[in-house]
């Protein structure tokens, strides 16, 4: 795997242009003193000149993706994010098998790198940072890159997974009251799950706050290292996104206390029990310049999810462990089918949904209350899945 707004970039710089003209009878008589200050003006002009050309090639290799494309044509490359999680089995599966690479190409970029995270708010980082031009992750760090840009920096494009996120405990823990005193995980402050799990806290009377205090202690902690540390003892439970809740409960003994589709009636997607896990965002700056190359992506992924949606659950099982694997995180067999059987793909990113994110995310403490309207940019979604069409829930063009 290779390699967070987008790095400004300016076309090429001009060298300045030389006039010559003819020497007059006037200006001989002056040739010494104008011949000394034409050759200090050609010594600066030489020199501004290769100061612009250095700087050119500066910008040009500070800036890859952009260098051999400008504003309105397809990227050269694009660079994308995404997590080695079976919640991210469109990217894994339309990178691993081509359908990504394919899509792109087909739209004249012939380059995508890949770089992978272990939560949201890192990919987001990396984005806001220039690193990456879209990514695959939870909605709330979308959320909260979009409220702290004030609607300037990314746009949720397509849903890629729904479901697939539980609260499991040690064998003892039975209610939510036997949770006061006790220290949870999550994948990382301020990600999806992390929001969900001090949502749900609250809601049950016991307090958390985003430096760990409270009634309940919540480290916000690497999933592998999760595992490790609930298997010794050293944590007594975590809120988990797919293959990882899985791993501890039939790896390290845990039992699920709840399965986020409970919380879910359908009332805000008229989906029961489904909530949006992973989603497809973008840089906006990058969408706006390079408007093919979005489209291309999206049809990558909808031919993922699509492949993923009508192969037999063996095949499913055994592409997606074959991407893990590439990844270095190759599952059992009882894992990886029991994740799968908690998770919904679909491009539909469930839009209706995200001003409950919103606000789980003001009672969590990590995000503030804000107008999302402009997070989704759907249009082009719809243009190429070939599925009925998706909504943007009135917070954006659909």
């Amino acid at each position: 795997m290779s390699k967070s707004p987008t790095p400004d970039t300016e076309a090429e710089p001009r060298p300045p242009t030389v006039r010559i003209t003819a020497e007059t009878e006037s200006s001989r008589a002056q040739r010494g003193r104008g011949l000394q200050i034409g050759l200090g003006a050609a010594v600066v002009l030489v020199l501004a000149i290769v100061a612009a050309l250095t700087t050119a090639n500066a910008n040009s290799a500070a800036n890859p993706t952009q260098a051999a494309a400008g504003p309105g044509a397809p990227a050269a490359q694009l660079r994308l994010g995404y997590f080695a999680n079976v919640t991210h089995a469109p990217a894994l599966v339309g990178v691993q098998q081509g359908l990504i690479g394919q899509t792109l190409k087909d739209a004249g970029t012939n380059s995508v790198t890949t770089q992978t995270f272990n939560a949201g708010p890192a990919a987001i980082e990396a984005l806001n940072a220039g690193a990456i031009d879209a990514a695959y992750l939870g909605p709330n760090p979308a959320i909260n890159s979009f409220v702290q840009s004030h609607g300037e920096s990314v746009s949720v494009i397509a849903g890629a997974a729904a479901g697939g996120a539980q609260l499991v405990v040690q064998p003892g823990i039975t209610d939510a009251g036997q949770l006061k005193g006790k220290t949870l995980a999550s994948p990382q402050l301020g990600g999806t799950q992390d929001v969900a799990l001090r949502a749900w806290l609250a809601k049950q009377g016991l307090k958390t706050t985003p430096n760990g205090t409270g009634d309940v202690t919540i480290n916000p902690t690497d999933n592998a290292q999760t595992l490790k540390l609930f298997q010794s003892g050293k944590l007594d439970g975590a809120w988990l996104p797919e293959p990882w809740a899985s791993r501890l409960v039939l790896e390290a003994g845990a039992h699920v206390l709840v399965d986020e589709k409970s919380l879910w009636d359908g009332s805000q997607t008229g989906k029961p029990g489904l909530f949006p896990t992973t989603i497809l965002v973008v840089s906006k700056k990058f969408a706006a310049e390079h408007p093919q190359t979005v489209e291309a992506l999206l049809a990558g992924n909808a031919k993922a999810v699509d492949w993923l949606n009508h192969a037999s659950p063996a095949e499913r099982a055994q592409a997606v462990n074959a991407a893990l694997k590439a990844a270095g995180q190759e599952l059992p067999a009882n894992v990886i089918t029991r994740a799968l059987e908690n998770i919904t793909f679909t491009v539909d990113p469930l839009a209706g949904a995200y001003s409950k994110l919103l606000q789980d995310g003001v009672t969590a403490g990590v995000t503030k209350t804000a107008d999302l309207n402009g997070l989704f940019d759907l249009r082009a979604l719809n243009r190429v899945s070939g599925q009925p069409k998706v909504s943007a829930a009135g917070l954006g063009q659909d």
